[in-house]
């Protein structure tokens, strides 16, 4: 008789209550602040006892782990269905759009976005596997990046260490000062987001490219 049935039982199991693990991690983050998390606390929260709960995750750290590359795909996945569905000129538009949905996303999943983009839990450093799906991200960022410097919008400067470090720098920036000041505000709405499409005139007018 075949034992499949029964591991994907379990296996479904295991997956759905890593779900509620994580989830409850969250709920107790937005409460108590990111580095603020502890395993009894999420064990309580799921209603387990904490020994239960190293089965699933041996640590915090692993629980941040899992958070990280969780909100290192979805990131990656919205701005890739961004491009797909995007109506845009040229690529430097795309790009506007893709920022723009960045900041969405960011106000919409402002723990993620603590932990994919400032070092807000002391020690913790995602592991490469949790990190991968963000440079992914940031190869797709330098890709659009190219095809505009390609079609004469941008300085091949743009697509430097230094453009990209610049690019994400603004962009993070306006999205940081936004969750810190305003957290409640919609993205339309808010001080500092209203902003980003100057910042992101302000990149390109530093990368102009060349005359002639």
């Amino acid at each position: 008789m075949s034992t499949a049935p029964s591991f994907d039982r379990r296996a479904r199991r295991r997956e759905q209550t890593i779900d509620e693990i994580l989830a409850a991690a969250v709920r107790l983050m937005e409460a108590e602040g990111v580095a603020g998390l502890s395993l009894s606390a999420v064990a309580r929260e799921v209603g387990m006892r904490p020994p239960s709960l190293y089965q699933y995750f041996p640590s915090k750290m692993a629980i941040y782990d899992a958070l990280f590359r969780r909100g290192a795909e979805a990131f990656r996945d919205v701005r890739r269905e961004t491009v797909r569905t995007a109506v845009a000129a040229d690529p430097l538009e795309l790009e506007r759009i893709c920022t723009i949905e960045f900041g969405r996303w960011c106000m919409a999943n402002p723990i993620h976005s603590q932990l994919l983009f400032w070092r807000t839990v002391p020690g913790f450093t995602p592991s490469p596997e949790a990190y991968a799906p963000a440079q992914e991200t940031m190869e797709d960022l330098r890709g659009n990046l190219r095809a505009a410097v390609a079609a004469g919008l941008l300085h091949p400067d743009a697509v430097s260490d230094d453009g990209i470090a610049l690019y994400t720098s603004v962009t993070a920036g306006v999205l940081s000062q936004q969750l810190a000041n305003e957290p409640d505000a919609s993205y339309d709405d808010g001080r500092f987001t209203r902003l980003l499409p100057a910042v992101l005139e302000m990149f390109q007018q530093r990368y102009a490219p060349p005359r002639g």
